[in-house]
């Protein structure tokens, strides 16, 4: 338990030391999130609306948050409603402020970390899981995908959108974080009892850093 909790509050203490701008959310790669994001909605418009196979518009949640740069430019203008949730609680007060009046259209805010949040049963149309399944151990991202598999509505899906390793896992001692290569999330998904239904890579983000691949879970 003492190395896994190591684990977790040296990604706490990191997260805490990092300003609460879209710039601190990326690492330093702010001009990124306009491609980020315009992926990210090409993606997400292939699942949502009516239709077989299609997922609904009801809610949404917003997994590792951060101030809603994810809620604000791609889940707000989709979703009747946002839940946002996010370990460090200046960011998500942060976000009440940057949200500006859209704000009013967010559920809950949660300040908790991914381990140990259980996201209410039946609420969520999508669940979106960006750039933070590397603060889980495996054990733990299994446990939350299977509760994330339960909170969503008839037809939901849980997104994950992150970076992958080339081989095997990668070990980031800054943030406390690691990167898995693509084999491991896929095996690490079907434990969890979920199944790829759709997979794209995200284009035109800088060289020197990993691919991004977004995964569409049901």
């Amino acid at each position: 338990m003492g190395e896994e909790a190591h684990f977790y509050g040296n990604a706490e203490v990191y997260w805490r030391d990092v300003p609460p701008t879209v710039d601190g959310m990326l690492g330093g790669y702010g001009s990124i999130s306009d491609i980020d994001l315009n992926g990210s909605k090409a993606f997400l418009k292939k699942l949502i609306g009516e239709g077989e196979g299609k997922t609904g518009t009801m809610c949404a949640l917003d997994c590792g948050a951060g101030i809603g740069r994810i809620t604000k430019r791609l889940l707000l203008p989709l979703f009747q409603t946002v839940d946002l949730v996010d370990v460090t609680q200046e960011f998500l007060d942060q976000a009440r402020t940057y949200l500006g009046e859209e704000s009013k259209r967010v559920g809950h805010y949660f300040c908790t970390g991914l381990q140990d949040f259980v996201p209410e049963p039946g609420r969520y149309d999508v669940i979106w899981i960006q750039w933070v399944i590397g603060h889980l151990t495996d054990e733990h991202l299994v446990k939350f995908l299977e509760r994330c598999q339960g909170a969503l509505r008839p037809g939901g899906v849980v997104v994950i959108k992150d970076n992958v390793a080339y081989e095997g896992v990668v070990p980031d001692d800054v943030d406390s974080s690691v990167c898995r290569d693509l084999q491991i999330v896929r095996r690490l998904v079907a434990k969890a009892g979920l199944r790829i239904v759709h997979q794209e890579q995200q284009m035109d983000f800088p060289k020197e850093i990993y691919q991004v691949h977004t995964l569409a879970l049901r």
